[in-house]
């Protein structure tokens, strides 16, 4: 079976990437002849929100305006008519933190080592968006991460510690270095990427280009 590797450079508070991430399983099921393998790669929308994160409402108000060309609220409705179709159910209003993403990025990480980081993107997205859980919080992360199936005395004493913050960091300026500017990106098999939440059908026949081009050894890694 032909065998496709896709990086998805995506951020858990990013509403854009969970909506990329639900068009994406759809895109593998259509092209169930070809097997993907998923890499989940960090990318925070913003690095300077303090570790203890900041209330959510003032930060979208200064990052979008509230003026009458809102485009949070544009953006919001849009986001809240189109997720149902994709079987989500987007609740910005009440969500009560924006969190720093790092730490929940580390976390994707340490599932990724145990074949989770798809389950621990889809629950921390989960926990942000529906469930408006503080995903910067440790003792939010270690239970979501028990949920998923890691050792949470081992999640914790790892999130008390230092461990793979600079990793996760590099990581992301490898990305950022290769041209991401936005999130969610879809890079197949390091040679091409497409950028946002682009539909099922679309993100399938990037599948099949994939499948099609000579393999080479650039994947990213």
């Amino acid at each position: 079976m032909t065998q496709v590797s896709v990086d998805i450079v995506s951020d858990v508070v990013c509403p854009w990437c969970w909506l990329g991430l639900r068009y994406w399983d759809q895109a593998r099921a259509l092209v169930p002849e070809i097997q993907t393998e998923t890499v989940y790669r960090p990318f925070q929308l913003d690095g300077a929100v303090p570790r203890e994160g900041v209330p959510y409402s003032d930060y979208m108000k200064k990052k979008f305006g509230d003026g009458p060309d809102d485009r949070f609220k544009m953006m919001r409705e849009h986001l809240e008519q189109a997720g149902p179709a994709a079987g989500i159910k987007f609740r910005f209003s009440g969500i009560p933190v924006r969190p720093n993403t790092l730490d929940a990025h580390r976390v994707i990480r340490w599932a990724q080592g145990q074949d989770l980081g798809e389950a621990a993107s889809e629950r921390l997205h989960k926990a942000f968006f529906e469930e408006h859980l503080d995903i910067g919080d440790a003792a939010v992360l270690t239970r979501l991460a028990g949920e998923i199936g890691l050792e949470t005395d081992i999640v914790g004493n790892l999130l008390a510690s230092d461990r793979d913050r600079k990793e996760v960091l590099e990581e992301e300026q490898f990305f950022r270095r290769l041209g991401v500017q936005g999130v969610p990106c879809f890079i197949f098999n390091g040679q091409f990427a497409v950028s946002g939440a682009e539909a099922p059908e679309m993100l399938a026949d990037a599948i099949r280009q994939a499948a099609s081009l000579p393999q080479t050894d650039d994947d990213a890694d």
